[in-house]
C-alpha cells in the first residue's frame, strides 16, 4: 500500500497518508485511457452542425426554360444540387454522438490514469485547503510556495476538494489553466489533461472508498446473491401453509354428478304427465 506525504499551504510536511493500493497501485493502460477520453468527449459534443438540402433550400420550384430548343442545360429547379445556392447532397444532420461505456471501465480507467500522476510525481496531497479570504493573490501565493508554477507559462492543476469550500472555488476561478473539482466530478479528461493533481487529505479518503473495487460490491454483492436463495427457500413453506389454509377455509363444492342426476329427473317428470292428458282428451 503506497504512503504518501502530506503538506500544508507552507509546503512542510504534516504527516503520511496511505492510498489505497488498487486505487493508486494500478498499472498503466494506454488503451483503456483513450477509449475512456474518447467516450468523454463524445458525450460532451453538441450535434448540431447542419447543413440545408434541396428541400430546406429557398426558392421557385418550376422549371425555368423548356427542356429542348434553348441550347442550354435541360434543368428542372434553381434548388437542385447543381445550381449554385441549391441544396448540399449528403451534408452533416443534427445527430447524438454519445454512446454508453461500461461503468467498471470507467472507474478502470481513472485507477490507471491517478496511479501514473503518483509514478510520475505529479500527485501532491495537502493537508487542508483553507483560504481565510477569496482574494487571488493568496491563491497564487499558496501555489508558488508549494512550488506549482512554472517558469516562463503556467502549470495545468487540477484541484480536488470539497465545492463548499467556497474561498478555494472564488479566488481560484480567475487563474488560467487551474481548475476545481470534487472527487465525485473527477473525470478522465481533466487527469489527463493536467499536468499537476492537488488532492486534499479528505478527497484522498472519498477516492479510496469510490475507485476501489473491493468497496464497489465485489464481496458484498456475492454475499448478497448467497442469501437470495436461502430465504426463497424459506419462503416456500410459508407459502404452502398459507394455501392449505385458505384451501380448508373454503366451501366444499357440489360434485358434478349431483347436477346431471337433476338434470335427468326432469323429463322423466314430464313423460309421467303426458298420458294423463290424453286420457282426458279421450274422454
Amino acid at each position: 500500500m503506497p504512503t504518501v506525504k502530506v503538506r500544508n499551504l507552507k509546503n512542510k510536511e504534516v504527516g503520511e497518508v496511505s492510498l489505497s493500493d488498487a486505487v493508486f497501485g494500478a498499472e498503466l493502460n494506454e488503451s483503456l485511457i483513450h477509449a475512456a477520453v474518447m467516450n468523454y468527449q463524445a458525450n460532451g459534443r453538441q450535434g448540431t452542425s447542419a447543413t440545408k438540402t434541396r428541400g430546406d433550400v429557398s426558392g421557385s420550384g418550376r422549371k425555368l426554360w423548356k427542356q429542348k430548343g434553348t441550347g442550354r442545360a435541360r434543368i428542372a429547379s434553381l434548388r437542385s444540387p447543381l445550381w449554385k445556392g441549391g441544396g448540399n447532397v449528403h451534408g452533416p444532420q443534427p445527430r447524438d454522438w454519445s454512446y454508453n461505456m461500461p461503468k467498471k471501465m470507467r472507474r478502470g480507467a481513472l485507477r490507471s490514469a491517478l496511479s501514473e500522476r503518483l509514478r510520475e510525481g505529479n500527485l501532491i496531497v495537502i493537508d487542508e485547503l483553507g483560504f481565510e479570504t477569496a482574494k487571488t493573490r493568496d491563491f497564487l501565493s499558496a501555489v508558488a510556495t508549494l512550488g506549482l508554477t512554472g517558469d516562463k507559462k503556467q502549470t495545468k492543476m487540477l484541484i480536488i476538494d470539497s465545492l463548499d469550500n467556497e474561498n478555494l472555488v472564488l479566488s481560484s476561478r480567475n487563474v488560467p489553466k487551474t481548475k476545481v473539482t470534487n472527487s465525485f466530478g473527477l473525470n478522465i479528461y481533466d487527469i489527463i489533461y493536467h499536468e499537476k493533481l492537488v488532492i486534499s487529505k479528505s478527497a484522498i479518503e472519498e477516492l479510496n472508498a469510490l475507485l476501489d473495487p473491493t468497496r464497489e460490491g465485489g464481496k458484498e454483492v456475492e454475499a448478497v446473491v448467497e442469501e437470495a436463495p436461502k430465504a426463497k427457500k424459506a419462503a416456500k413453506p410459508k407459502a404452502e401453509k398459507a394455501a392449505d389454509e385458505t384451501a380448508e377455509a373454503k366451501p366444499a363444492k357440489a360434485p358434478k354428478k349431483a347436477k346431471a342426476e337433476k338434470a335427468e329427473e326432469v323429463p322423466v317428470a314430464e313423460e309421467t304427465a303426458a298420458p294423463a292428458e290424453e286420457a282426458t282428451d279421450n274422454e
